[in-house]
């Protein structure tokens, strides 16, 4: 277990275990599951010392009435320490419980995380010679005829979920839960069984508003005795929020498989990365030391980023290029940035800027940003008024395309409409490109990479720079990331740009993106 003995020992319920049922349940893993994956795959499953305590309490501990007692249970642990391959082992066992009809349910987020733990179960049983005579294997089910009883995976789409019966639960991923919909509809189905019994599993998250926190909270309360829950079995794996996370001894407390399924080289490297990409830090935080971190994320170090400031060292007169164009509104700065691959490994950025000059004027009094000074020194274009004037922003790019062979130029989809038709009417090739997740991840990381390898050639642009320094990105469930508006300190456009810049070059060049991909991972 983690974190400071702060537990209050009169409120556990450990005086309560019978042996018998606990050496029982840790013996039908031993005897008839096998692991599934990996090195130890199709071998059997024998329980390391922290699973065997877990299962022996889980199904160990009963009332006076012999039921079991714990009714829900929080596995909180990081990546990789075989969490849901011992959570199939616990729904294959509550499906061959004599409950009548038993309903045994594996759920998640989206579908795909939901058959995770269920696929993993119905290897178990078609490697087991006395499973499969027991229980029958169909594509979405697994089904005990002699008890009526069945094991399904389900997602999110709670609505359609009112109506079971469960008497068992697997609940993966928690934190990814979108709401609690799904979790209310679930729990709220047991209250027809005897001994039903509902284990979530999850790493760390980041959402402080999420039902993933909410039980998270519960079962810190429940573990060090401020509140008294006899049926909840809290075990929660994490270091502390003030441990040295770089520390090799502070991993094992969130990592009792180190050395087993988790490797020490691994982590040694993810570590080492996340000490460099600020990006990385969260991400290793919370899937490998357990830790809740905040969604939003300091990211490009200024150190990194100053690697590039050394001058041009080709004429690029002519040279191809890939352009990334972020519009502002009309009262703020414009962004196209240019990235031209070099003949080393190295790409140049070239950033171009615009903005109203009244705007500019009044930016730089209350706000104390030296919008005219870089406008002085040849680093910003302003316009006239205190609307940004597009006409001169699609004429600049026109000559830029006129000097540079420019490739495509991609840009914001949803509010360019008129600008992306008056450039493709003038022969610019603009494509749309997306802002979501799924669009800016990959090229965001790879900017990363770029940065942190001395390959991302700037000249020290000081508005590109300062945009660099105002950086902050946001996280999806996946572990995607993508630059945020919202959480940065300042304006972004620029770095907004180069990421939809190195995203297009990737798209029409795929062996140099095969090789961006390699650095990351």
């Amino acid at each position: 277990m983690p974190t400071k003995n702060k537990r209050n020992p009169k409120s556990t319920q450990e005086s309560l275990v019978d042996p018998s049922r606990s050496a029982f349940a840790v013996k039908f893993f031993h005897d008839f599951l096998t692991h599934t994956k990996g090195e130890l795959g199709n071998t059997p499953f024998f329980l390391e010392p922290w699973q065997r305590d877990y299962i022996g309490k889980l199904f160990g501990t009963v009332d006076a009435t012999g039921h079991r007692t714990y009714r829900t249970s929080l596995l909180a642990i990081a990546r990789k320490n075989g969490k849901s391959s011992l959570c199939a082992g616990i729904a294959l066992k509550l499906l061959l419980e004599p409950e009548p009809g038993s309903e045994i349910y594996c759920c998640a987020a989206d579908r795909s995380q939901a058959s995770l733990v269920f696929e993993m179960a119905k290897v178990c049983v078609e490697q087991s010679p006395v499973l499969s005579k027991m229980l029958k294997v169909y594509r979405n089910s697994i089904v005990r005829e002699e008890t009526h009883s069945s094991l399904k995976a389900l997602s999110s789409e709670a609505f359609t979920k009112h109506g079971l019966s469960a008497h068992g639960i697997i609940f993966d991923e928690l934190h990814a839960q979108p709401d609690r919909e799904l979790w209310d509809v679930m729990t709220t189905s047991t209250g027809a069984r005897r001994q039903p019994l509902c284990v979530a599993l999850t790493t760390a998250g980041y959402d402080r508003k999420s039902i993933c926190w909410d039980i998270w909270r519960y079962a810190i309360a429940v573990r060090d005795g401020a509140i008294s829950d006899p049926t909840f079995l809290p075990a929660i794996y994490a270091a502390d929020p003030e441990d040295d996370w770089t520390s090799e001894k502070v991993w094992h407390k969130a990592n009792p498989n180190l050395g087993i399924s988790v490797k020490l080289d691994d982590l040694r490297v993810r570590c080492k990365r996340a000490q460099d990409m600020p990006s990385e830090q969260n991400t290793f935080l919370r899937l490998h030391l357990n830790m809740w971190t905040e969604q939003d994320t300091r990211w490009l170090r200024m150190d990194h980023w100053a690697q590039g400031n050394g001058s041009c060292p080709i004429d690029l007169t002519g040279r191809e290029c890939f352009g990334g164009l972020d519009l502002a509104s009309t009262f703020d700065t414009t962004a196209l940035v240019l990235l031209f691959p070099l003949d080393d490994g190295t790409y140049w950025v070239q950033p171009h800027f615009w903005i109203p000059e009244e705007n500019a004027r009044d930016r730089e009094k209350r706000d104390r940003v030296p919008y005219m000074q870089w406008h002085k020194e040849g680093l910003l274009h302003t316009t006239h008024g205190n609307v940004t004037d597009f006409d001169t922003v699609r004429a600049d790019i026109v000559n830029l395309c006129k000097k540079y062979n420019v490739r495509q130029i991609a840009i914001d989809r949803w509010n360019a409409h008129q600008l992306t038709q008056q450039l493709q009417g003038e022969g610019v090739n603009v494509v749309g490109f997306g802002q979501s997740f799924a669009s800016m991840s990959s090229p965001a990381k790879q900017l990363e990479a770029l940065c942190v390898g001395g390959k991302l050639l700037h000249g020290g642009h000081k508005v590109l720079a300062w945009q660099a320094s105002n950086v902050a990105v946001t996280h999806d469930h996946a572990e995607n990331i993508k630059p945020s508006k919202s959480k940065s300190t300042e304006r972004i456009d620029g770095i907004v740009s180069l990421v939809m810049a190195i995203g297009i070059h990737a798209s029409v060049t795929t062996p140099v993106k095969q090789n961006w991909d390699m650095q990351i991972l």
